[in-house]
């Protein structure tokens, strides 16, 4: 540059330096153009879901909120992640005209490090500033409209101190101290922008969104999602069968389903589908170690844990430190049985003496802010995800806490749960099923284990009477196990077990079993209380009913008449339990053809039970041998009502009467009503429902009709053959049954049953006949099964 004459050199770099300062306030940089901060690549492996348009509903108006809410590891976070890049994909003339930030709402920390990133990507002048406020220098970025539209995904929003911080004085890390303004301040409300927020506090996401309307709640995948997104995930087909399995216990949780599909595509082909659902249901321990292993995937947050149990320990964490009280009534349900929950059983039972103040709705509140439990239309019980349950006590371990829940839950349901009675069956049924998780709560020792012990007889005895062996098997062989190891081995309680377990294994079948353990109860009474103990005789009773079922008359005669003469010095003629000795020594003698005898017997127990006990008392109506007198049958319905088990089983008699008699249609009445009654109170597969359908399809099998027996018997061994067992009598006799129609409709040259013979014998072959007196002693046996409930009353329960 020339000097200007008498300039000098010093006047000269001042004029320059002003020249260029004017030059360069004419060359302003040119506006970045919309950007997106979002760091993470799209899910090519994406399901589209109906939570997405549900915000981009909301989200098309202006200044809009939109709050993802639900579990952890259900979707949300990926939801957003698509839905920015939708919002990226709209362009005008090739460019894109939205600015899409993505803020990440962990902590404050995290906070403030998504608003810097949105300031350096949109160039803001005054962010070179070291003393500049980058949560208002963007809030006002924001605000101005001349610098277009936007969208905001504030994702984890899940602490409320994070946005609205206490003003009791404290600080903690990543929350405002006091005076300063509350990182919510920060959130913009203009017209230009919108804001999409992902969290699993629901009472958060009102806050920030202050409207209920504007949360969208995101729940597990239906079936058909989460089958797609295993498929893709694995990159095959699979077998729909077992892939169902599969994400049934997983619960249809996308993170669970990502975190398998992972697991098995690192490890195939020695790691299938079905081999990591067999691992999974196995053990705990297996189900722990699988679901605790993280994925390496770069569409979640690098500093958050990306396995399914460790996500929800977060929230666990956060109510134990925020809400204590919340936290016990979460350790407790974690061992109910998943559905069902009655409020009931958890008022009071979770406190501790420290939670003086607990709020047992405000505790609720919290749990279902938090979506780790829903609720029934009544509002009255309550249900969780299995994978909850799980994480829930896998966190409980972790803690050293597991078994003081397990001693709350047992003690509380033996305080809850009744005896099998009749009377009882409609508690036990609704409680029936958080029974059955008592199974796996057994503490370690001490008082509670007396409590698991009880739980499970009194479960058992129930199970038993609904015709579910196997599961009254397991839980009165633990019940059994534990008083004995509680107990002794010659406890009246621990006798009591095994005379339980006998007659379940009777009710089975399981003759030799039952007797084994009738006769160790015997044996084992005898020794404690002596012979003549009311308890001694009630196991006598009950080792005379197992050999009569097993044909053994003579035997079983001797032991009813020690039974008998036993109760008749001990407690006197007319006592009840003496007449109950009477009836079963008279049915004995029914079956040994001495029916002089038995009706005499009869007779006596009738007179005996209408002096002691009325007319009307169910005892006395059972004692009724002659039950085609419509009169005594019709004064059972009057005592006990039409659908009671032993007025269903006198019918069920009557109609065997009038079938001898020939009197078909009343029997064929009589047994229809039957089989409807007991289908209706018992269930379609109670062996004594089974035992009306038996009854029904060999009456019609003696009138000819063939083609309406078939279905009956069908069903009828279908259904032995599941409950009872191939080998059990009363199956055989029905297969027996429904072989002799086969051939007699085939001998008779009638078109074919459209089936395939049934397999009698096990060799493949089916060819038998039965006479027609076998056949209707084979068709009174399934009216025995009728009379279990009856013998549990005498198992020292009154």
């Amino acid at each position: 540059m020339p000097l200007i004459y008498g300039e000098g050199q010093k006047k000269a770099f001042i004029r320059l330096r002003k020249e260029i300062e004017e030059s360069l306030k004419d060359q302003r940089p040119a506006k970045p153009l919309p950007s997106s901060t979002v760091p993470f690549r799209r899910d090519d492996d994406f399901i589209s879901r109906d939570s997405l348009d549900k915000v981009r509903q909301i989200c098309a108006k202006p200044a809009a909120r939109a709050a993802l809410v639900g579990l952890g590891g259900v979707g949300k976070s990926q939801i957003a992640i698509e839905y920015a890049y939708q919002v990226r994909d709209k362009l005008q003339d090739g460019s894109p005209t939205t600015w899409v930030f993505w803020v990440h709402a962990g902590t404050q920390a995290r906070f403030e490090e998504g608003y810097r990133r949105i300031a350096e990507t949109t160039r803001m002048d005054g962010l070179d500033n070291p003393k500049v406020d980058v949560l208002r220098l963007v809030h006002n970025w924001l605000c101005d409209e001349s610098n277009g539209r936007w969208v905001m995904i504030v994702d984890n929003a899940d602490d409320s101190a994070v946005f609205f911080p206490p003003h009791h004085g404290t600080q903690s890390a990543g929350v405002s101290s006091p005076g300063q303004a509350a990182v919510s301040d920060f959130l913009p409300q203009s017209l230009n922008g919108s804001i999409l927020i992902t969290s699993r506090s629901r009472d958060l996401a009102y806050g920030l969104t202050g409207n209920h309307a504007s949360i969208v709640e995101v729940n597990p995948m239906d079936e058909s999602d989460a089958l797609t997104l295993l498929q893709k995930k694995l990159s095959c087909n699979v077998n729909k069968d077992d892939a169902v399995e599969l994400l049934h216990s997983l619960d249809y949780m996308p993170l669970a389903i990502t975190q398998a599909a992972a697991y098995i595509k690192q490890r195939a082909p020695r790691i299938t589908i079905s081999r990591y659902r067999d691992e999974v249901r196995r053990s705990d321990h297996d189900r722990a170690r699988l679901l605790s292993k993280g994925i390496q995937d770069n569409r979640r947050d690098g500093r958050a844990s990306n396995s399914i149990i460790a996500t929800w320990q977060i929230s666990f964490e956060h109510i134990r430190r925020e809400m204590p009280t919340a936290a016990r009534l979460l350790s407790l349900m974690s061992l109910f049985d998943r559905q069902g929950i009655p409020e009931l059983l958890l008022q009071g039972r979770y406190q501790r003496d420290e939670d003086r103040k607990a709020d047992f709705e405000e505790d609720i509140h919290t749990l279902m802010n938090y979506s780790l439990i829903g609720i029934s239309v009544d509002g009255r019980e309550f249900k969780m995800h299995r994978l909850v349950q799980f994480s829930t006590k896998k966190w409980l371990e972790l803690y050293n806490e597991l078994e003081e829940w397990k001693e709350v839950y047992v003690t509380l349901m033996d305080d809850n749960y009744p005896v099998g009675r009749h009377e009882n069956w409609t508690v036990c049924q609704a409680l029936f099923l958080h029974a059955r998780a008592v199974v796996a709560c057994r503490p370690a020792g001490g008082r509670a284990v007396k409590a698991w012990a009880s739980v499970l007889f009194k479960a058992g005895w129930y199970a038993s009477e609904m015709g579910k062996y196997k599961e009254a098997e397991e839980m009165s062989g633990n019940a059994l196990e534990a008083r004995e190891a509680a107990l002794g081995a010659e406890h009246p309680s621990t006798l009591t077990s095994l005379s339980n377990l006998a007659l379940v294994l009777q009710g089975q079948g399981k003759y030799e079993q039952a007797e084994d353990m009738n006769q160790r109860a015997l044996e084992g009474k005898e020794k404690a209380l002596g012979k003549e103990h009311p308890d001694t005789l009630t196991s006598v009773s009950n080792l005379a009913l197992v050999l009569r079922y097993q044909g053994k008359y003579e035997q079983a005669e001797d032991m009813n008449r020690r039974a008998l003469e036993g109760r008749e010095k001990v407690l006197g003629k007319e006592h009840p339990d003496t007449l109950t000795s009477v009836s079963n020594l008279a049915s004995v003698l029914q079956f040994q053809g001495k029916y002089e005898q038995a009706e005499d017997m009869n007779r006596r127990a009738l007179e005996g039970r209408e002096k002691a006990l009325g007319k009307e008392h169910p005892d006395t109506l059972t004692s009724v041998s002659n039950l085609a007198s419509v009169l005594r049958s019709q004064g059972k319905e009057k005592a006990l009502g039409k659908e009671h088990p032993d007025t269903l089983t006198s019918v069920n008699n009557l109609a065997l009467v009038l079938q001898d008699q020939g009197k078909y249609e009343q029997a064929e009445d009589m047994n229809r009503r039957v089989l409807e009654g007991r289908e209706k109170v018992l269930g379609k597969e109670h062996p004594d429902t089974l035992a009306s359908v038996y009854c029904l399809a060999y009456l019609l099998h003696q009138q000819q009709q063939y083609e309406d027996a078939s279905p009956l018997y069908q069903r009828a061994c279908a259904g032995y053959q599941e409950k009872l067992g191939l080998d059990h009598p009363t199956t055989q006799a029905c297969m027996k049954h429904y072989s002799s129609l086969q051939q007699l409709w085939t001998l008779q040259g009638l078109e074919s049953m459209g089936n395939v013979p049934i397999d009698v014998r096990g060799d493949g072959t089916h060819s038998l006949s039965t006479s027609q007196d076998t056949a209707q002693s084979i068709a009174l046996e399934p009216t025995k099964i009728s009379k279990r409930h009856r013998i549990f009353q005498k198992l020292g329960w009154r």
